[in-house]
């Protein structure tokens, strides 16, 4: 039986295995099959991760956190959890090979997905004008034209902060009036930067190697028209990767794995959460990481404990 499997391997699972694995726990990660490396491998430049003045490549950062981890000591498979059981003191985890996992404590670090319009342009362009993060990606469109998608808070406050950077951001909004809270839509409808385009719907995003406008279909009455721009951010929400541990583990209202505290310890005893599966905020890839480093020393704490209570056996006569 292993001492401590992480599953994930974004920014908090993958610094949750370098702590780990310094601290000798020789940590199981499971990587998943098609999605190693979590959001950021779809990421183009990241100029914000400290210690990368020169910006590094989304993909490049990650594979440069699988190896530390690996340095130490953490084994990496790439595969998919499809079941797990986390009642009592052995934790199991049964891989989508078949093989099962046994181990004192797990770290779930499976992040947080963006939710997406459905459209093929939008996965064609991704890092080429279309982005789901204007905190990453703001910052590339000086001076340029844009849109967000969505009508809620997120979207608003991706608009509002978009408007450092851009010269024009309509905001595309299904309907003619937001969801978002008062306080942002004044923000918003005050910002001179910002135009709303009402009862309306992306249905083609264009361009061949970069974004150069969209098709939208006004809600009321199917007429289409396009768009020029050269960026598209979508903003209508993301979903915490939880299936898992749906009725296993307490969620909060906003569907994250709840924590005790700013620990990482969840509502089962040796359950350790970390990264955006926790956090429906800030979801950065150093805010991850951080989550990541106090789940490691959780885990590590809890393990130390149980090896201090543990039973000792009679001596051999």
């Amino acid at each position: 039986m292993r001492q401590l499997i992480i599953i994930g391997s974004g920014p908090a699972g993958y610094t949750a295995a370098i702590y780990a694995a310094r601290a000798n726990l020789q940590p199981l990660v499971v990587a998943s099959s098609v999605e190693a490396g979590g959001e950021l491998m779809n990421t183009t430049e990241v100029e914000n991760f400290p210690g990368f003045p020169e910006a590094i490549q989304g993909p490049e950062l990650m594979a440069k956190l699988q190896e530390q981890a690996e340095k130490f000591g953490a084994e990496v498979v790439y595969d998919d959890v499809v079941e797990l059981d986390v009642d009592g003191p052995v934790k199991t985890v049964k891989l989508g090979s078949g093989k099962v996992e046994e181990a004192s404590a797990v770290i779930f670090a499976t992040g947080s997905a963006y939710r997406k319009i459905g459209i093929e342009g939008e996965e064609r362009l991704s890092g080429r004008g279309v982005s789901w993060c204007a905190t990453c990606d703001g910052f590339f469109f000086r001076e340029k034209t844009i849109a967000v998608v969505g009508g809620g808070d997120s979207a608003m406050e991706e608009a509002t902060f978009l408007t450092r950077f851009a010269s024009k951001v309509y905001v595309i909004h299904r309907r003619d009036s937001l969801r978002a809270s008062k306080i942002m839509q004044e923000r918003a409808f005050n910002n001179d930067k910002i135009e709303f385009v009402w009862n309306s719907e992306v249905i083609d995003i264009l361009g061949e190697d970069a974004v150069n406008g969209v098709v939208l279909r006004n809600t009321l009455d199917g007429t289409t028209s396009e768009l020029p721009l050269d960026g598209v951010f979508v903003a209508i929400g993301n979903d915490p990767r939880t299936h898992l541990v749906h009725n296993k583990l307490q969620l909060t209202m906003e569907g994250t794995i709840q924590v005790d505290g700013r620990s990482s310890r969840t509502s089962s005893e040796g359950v350790f959460a970390a990264g955006d599966v926790v956090d429906p905020t800030y979801r950065q890839a150093v805010t991850a990481a951080a989550s990541g480093t106090v789940a490691a020393l959780d885990a590590e704490h809890f393990l130390a404990a149980l090896e201090e209570h543990a039973p000792v056996e009679a001596a051999a006569v």
